[in-house]
């Protein structure tokens, strides 16, 4: 009914998300108003409550609404949501998250599957594909081809006797649709030229004098060169059945050491085995393509069906570009309305800056921002309107050329009427945005406010850290430090790199940049690293459990807990909370978790520790006046003032700190669980970590990643004193700061995929804008000529 005084209909009044009174993580009772089908931005440093504001609060309570409309039976196979510590929320609609979460490493995952491309192309070739091989599941290479005999069932309970019925699917039977077959390298787990005697068995535990090889000694013998042991022995050592031996008159069960250590080393999480353990495995296990179906993990059937001149295995191995460029040759009117969305489908991943991929790819080996924008892919071509789209930092990994297309992509979801909220650092897309809500003034208990709310001309006037710096760019390097020597590359040729010779400047800051996917860790990842004297600081994220914390991550907590144990006489296990010295009610978390079946887990306060994590009488032991849990709710700064001198110093945890501190961690409290970090604090985390590791080269992937334009200054002072130090430094890069501080920079290009893979310039930062030739060389004039 429209009110007759303005002629507004009540239901367009709702034109706002209102939030009162979040509490999340460091939120301290924020309340904030966020127009709906608009493009709003949410900036602040890194831990100033963005994350916690849009995904913790808003996200997180839209998901939880949607889940309880479920019945509850449905509800009991659906993730627990807790409500957020929030006052009260109205006017959200239905939120889609795109998030930097990488996709499942299942090995099973492509970019086709994860995307549909390979469900329209199973159905294309199924339809057209000559010779015609069968239904789309003969072109499904997680199928496997299925043959049964006996009585068949109908729904009606008709009864049907089959013989030999066939059931097809795609699946090569050599690597059951893996494309690639695992063995292992003998030469790592046997030296053939010993005995058992002279340690023949490499493998970690089984020492020549042990128990573990005493079995071994019982079946062959035990002083003879493994090289000269028959054939049957040698079988017997090493893929005997399980068998009853005597060994020092005890019956044990003897196995032969292949299929032993496949069950007790190789079929576990390799993550979860000892250091020692893990180089082993990664040393022995050998990965190599499926030789029966090239890798395509395909059967031979399924390979030899034909659409314009090409197998179903050929087109999702060819770039994404040149796939497109195949569909459009399709010209079977029958298939006409498939080809369209096929195509619709491979125009977005061009158009968003993925046109270099191909359909084969590894889920799981996607980055983050690649991973982001194949989600993203998902929702370009969508029906709904009126939802709203949460994303995180969408131009993570984006050349300043891609992030144009980006901030289009997002404008385009506005203007299907959605709502979209952006968490976002680059001031290309916060310029862009019709609101912008900036969260600080600092980060940790330091931040939790909205410091400025309004549009981008007024955040420019105000006098908050973001406004302060939107404006902000650093100026090309007035002086370069001479190399001090090289790093050859002699014909790289990995992924698309096209036999790459370059020299990498060592004693200077080297950035290597180019466009997404124009071979820039190809190069780095697959030339540098590895190297004598490399410390790799990548991009892989760090695993985090409610009992991880910065103090465990970086080995801070061991000699805390020595210093401890010395002042106090007493064993170290008992300064941790995942010990002896832990809580008995809690078991050391500081929260009970109550599982209630169908309904939610519920998180409560332990009563008898308080949340401290540790037993009364541990805590009544003191350090410097400061019992364990008092220490581990320290910020890192006050921490490094604490164990720098006076009765607590202890060096070793002090250049722990004061390398946290150095990387602009010096808010983040000690005992603050992993997994409530942001991803721009795990980054800076691990390059922490990484720091203290002896080595002349550094190598680090994009470590603007989740940093405010206040924190990239820091950063490249924290580069110019690692230089400083006699380090070299080479920095995969987009950011453009980071490239006009830099003394020298390889670009790659020129464009992605097979446009790419060559270097298309070498130099200083000054020569590049000279030169002008090159995508990266044309945006870092722009940006320096705007400053």
């Amino acid at each position: 009914m429209t009110d007759p005084t303005t002629g507004e209909h009540p239901a367009d009044r709702h034109d706002l998300i209102r939030v009162q009174g979040s509490r999340v993580n460091n939120l301290q009772d924020v309340s904030v108003e966020i127009p709906k089908r608009r493009l709003s931005v949410f900036t602040g440093v890194s831990g100033s409550g963005k994350s916690s504001l849009v995904f913790g609060t808003i996200a997180a309570e839209s998901q939880r609404m949607i889940n309880e409309t479920y019945s509850t039976f449905v509800q009991g196979f659906m993730p627990s949501l807790a409500r957020p510590d929030v006052d009260h929320i109205e006017g959200i609609t239905t939120a889609i998250l795109v998030d930097q979460e990488r996709m499942g490493a299942n090995a099973r995952s492509t970019v086709g599957t994860a995307t549909d491309a390979n469900a329209m192309l199973r159905v294309l070739f199924s339809r057209i594909g000559d010779p015609f091989i069968g239904p789309p599941t003969a072109f499904a290479f997680n199928v496997p081809t299925r043959r049964a005999s006996g009585v068949m069932t109908s729904a009606t309970g008709e009864k049907q006797v089959v013989r030999d019925a066939v059931y097809l699917g795609g699946m090569c039977a050599g690597c059951e649709g893996r494309g690639t077959v695992s063995d292992l390298d003998l030469t790592a787990i046997i030296d053939e030229s010993r005995s058992l005697v002279d340690g023949a068995i490499l493998v970690p535990g089984y020492t020549a004098d042990g128990w573990m090889v005493a079995p071994y000694k019982e079946v062959v013998p035990p002083d003879v060169p493994i090289r000269d042991l028959t054939a049957e022995q040698r079988e017997t050592l090493l893929h005997s059945e399980p068998q009853k031996v005597k060994v020092d008159k005890i019956n044990i069960t003897f196995e032969g050491l292949i299929p032993k250590i496949r069950k007790s080393m190789f079929s576990k999480d390799v993550d979860s085995l000892q250091p020692h353990v893990r180089a082993f495995v990664e040393r022995a296990a050998v990965f190599a393509a499926c030789s029966a179906c090239d890798g395509t993990r395909l059967n031979e059937a399924a390979r030899s069906s034909r659409v314009a001149g090409r197998g179903i295995a050929e087109v999702c191995a060819m770039q994404i570009t040149d796939a497109a460029a195949w569909a459009r040759g399709v010209t079977d009117a029958s298939v006409a309305p498939l080809v369209r969305n096929l195509l619709h489908l491979f125009d977005s991943f061009v158009e968003i800056g993925l046109g270099y991929l191909s359909l084969d790819r590894p889920a799981g080996t996607l980055s983050g921002g690649e991973a982001q924008r194949t989600k993203m892919i998902r929702h370009l071509g969508s029906a709904l309107t009126d939802v709203t789209y949460v994303f995180d930092e969408p131009t993570i990994g984006l050349h300043p050329h891609d992030i144009e297309r980006m901030n289009n992509l997002l404008l385009e979801l506005r203007d299907k009427g959605n709502t979209v909220l952006v968490v976002e650092h680059k001031p290309e897309t916060i310029r862009i945005a019709d609101h912008v809500v900036d969260l600080g003034p600092g980060a940790g208990t330091g931040g939790g406010t909205i410091c400025f709310e309004g549009d981008v001309e007024a955040l420019r006037g105000s006098d908050t850290l973001t406004g302060r710096h939107l404006s902000y760019h650093a100026a090309l390097r007035s002086e370069v430090r001479a190399r001090t020597g090289v790093l050859e590359i002699r014909g790289a040729s990995t992924h698309n790199l096209r036999d790459v010779d370059v020299d990498v400047p060592l004693g200077v800051l080297c950035v290597v940049t180019g466009v997404a996917g124009s071979g820039k860790s190809s190069l780095i990842h697959g030339s540098v690293a590895g190297r004598d004297g490399v410390v790799v600081i990548d991009q892989s994220g760090i695993k985090g459990s409610r009992r991880s914390n910065p103090a465990t991550y970086t080995g801070l907590l061991e000699p805390i807990r020595k210093s401890f144990a010395k002042a106090n006489g007493v064993k170290p296990a008992l300064f941790s909370a995942n010990s002896e010295g832990a809580c008995e009610s809690c078991k050391g978390n500081g929260m009970i978790y109550t599982e209630l079946g169908f309904m939610e887990t519920v998180a409560t306060l332990c009563d008898e520790c308080g949340g401290k994590r540790f037993q009364a009488s541990v805590l009544e032991l003191r350090l410097g006046g400061l019992n364990i849990a008092d220490v581990l709710d320290l910020p890192v700064a006050e921490a490094y003032a604490f164990f720098a001198s006076g009765e607590a110093k202890t060096p070793a945890a002090a250049s722990i700190l004061q390398r946290m501190d150095d990387v602009g961690l010096g808010y983040l409290r000690l005992g603050q669980p992993l997994n409530t970090l942001s991803g721009g604090e795990r980054q800076r985390l691990k390059l922490a970590m990484r720091m203290g590791e002896k080595g002349g080269v550094y190598v680090l992937d994009e470590p603007t990643t989740g940093l405010h334009l206040a924190d990239v200054d820091n950063l490249l002072r924290l580069l110019d004193r690692l230089v400083e130090s006699g380090k070299s430094v080479i920095v995969i890069e987009h950011h453009q700061a980071v490239m006009a501080h830099a003394d020298w920079i390889i670009d790659i290009g020129p464009g992605a995929g097979h446009d790419g893979g060559t270097v298309v310039f070498e130099g200083s930062p000054a020569d590049l804008v000279a030169d002008g030739s090159t995508l990266t060389g044309q945006h870092l004039a722009a940006y320096v000529g705007e400053g």
